[in-house]
């Protein structure tokens, strides 16, 4: 999966990346589509996937930020991954990536705000692995 992620690379990836948050929103919500009720954790089980595990980590009036983590292998020493934690803008509609099972949170990779091609690059393939991980969910 990183091959095909490093391997897409949009021109406008700002104009895309913002895209992909509103995808990543639409698709979270049909996914929990009961998001805004979760306050604390929950956990969702469907007949041909394997269980989806949803924790909020924090909840204000605008965003709410939450781990999600949903185990495709049967092998126990991979259990809870790919887990993602996930910024929620509810006025914005938006849902980003803050970070994965292999990568950090932007802020702390890139201490340098000038590297703004780098750091667009890197949210870029945070939210793309949450396009295919979602996508798959659904299939």
């Amino acid at each position: 999966m990183n091959k095909l992620v490093m391997e897409f690379n949009p021109t406008n990836q700002s104009l895309c990346l913002q895209q992909l948050c509103e995808s990543n929103y639409q698709k979270l919500f049909k996914l929990i589509p009961n998001l805004l009720n979760v306050r604390t954790a929950a956990i969702g089980v469907s007949p041909r996937h394997s269980q989806l595990q949803l924790t909020v980590l924090e909840q204000s009036a605008y965003t709410l930020t939450v781990e999600l983590t949903h185990c495709f292998s049967k092998n126990p020493a991979l259990k809870g991954i790919p887990q993602v934690i996930i910024r929620v803008y509810l006025d914005a509609c938006l849902a980003e990536v803050l970070s994965d099972h292999v990568r950090d949170n932007v802020s702390k990779v890139f201490q340098d705000p000038g590297l703004s091609y780098e750091i667009m690059h890197y949210k870029w393939r945070l939210n793309y692995f949450l396009q295919k991980v979602a996508r798959s969910l659904f299939r």
